[in-house]
């Protein structure tokens, strides 16, 4: 690894979040690795792109004039990453910054390409909406006989990835189905996701929370989509450089 890249990158796609996204950006650049913060401003309405503006240079701070979705802001984000590891972090704090480590250690040391943060590893949280929680439980059912895969979390926001790994998964999201995506991509990469437990403290829509279970039908579609999808690159050759880099 190249003396001046970072251990991690960071790619938080951000709309309408002033009440956290100064917390969340602070915490993240107060974790105990070399980081490098990019915050997609994804057409917020409020002061979320003013706020992000206090911290010059300390990020990357890219914008959309509207709200194109998620997925979408993660795509502008991704060619600007330059870290070991990239990690997908949600503007608001119904995830720990402080848990972000734990989570890429695996990549970091070697053991692993793929590590998702599981908000379920001692059970389904109390707090979470029940049709939240039977939506998990379905697409978790879907990986399992569409891959031939054992994970707890599919949905979970962190994800994290050798970044040269995903890069090369030609991500075509736009919203949401950013999850079920690159979950599929890296089975048929022939990818091993490692799982490592993580908190959770969901929030609800009139806090801020932008995903519903209505958006479940996008998520097994776009599973069902991927589960054919070939890479360009050879799985073996791509596999081995991520694990070199």
């Amino acid at each position: 690894m190249s003396q001046n890249r970072p251990e991690v990158s960071v790619i938080m796609p951000a709309l309408n979040e002033e009440n956290t996204i100064r917390e969340v950006v602070s915490r993240v650049l107060a974790v105990p690795l070399s980081v490098q913060v990019i915050v997609i401003d994804d057409g917020s309405t409020d002061r979320t792109p003013e706020i992000l503006a206090e911290f010059g240079d300390k990020i990357i701070f890219l914008q959309n004039a509207k709200p194109g979705g998620k997925g979408a802001a993660i795509r502008k984000g991704l060619p600007y990453a330059t870290g070991k590891v990239t990690i997908i972090q949600d503007a608001d704090l119904e995830y720990l910054p402080e848990e972000l480590p734990q989570v890429v250690a695996p990549i970091l040391s070697g053991h692993e390409t793929v590590v998702y943060g599981t908000r379920f590893a001692h059970g389904l949280p109390p707090k979470m909406a029940l049709p939240n929680k039977i939506v998990n439980v379905l697409l978790a059912l879907s990986v399992r006989l569409l891959f031939f895969r054992r994970m707890t979390d599919e949905a979970t926001c962190y994800k994290a990835f050798s970044t040269d790994l995903l890069q090369g998964m030609d991500l075509q999201c736009t919203r949401f189905e950013f999850c079920p995506e690159v979950t599929a991509k890296a089975f048929r990469m022939g990818q091993h996701i490692a799982e490592v437990p993580i908190s959770y403290t969901p929030r609800t829509t009139l806090e801020g929370k932008k995903i519903k279970w209505t958006d479940a039908p996008q998520a097994f579609w776009t599973l069902f989509r991927y589960r054919f999808w070939r890479p360009s690159a050879d799985p073996a050759a791509v596999r081995a450089a991520s694990k070199a880099t």
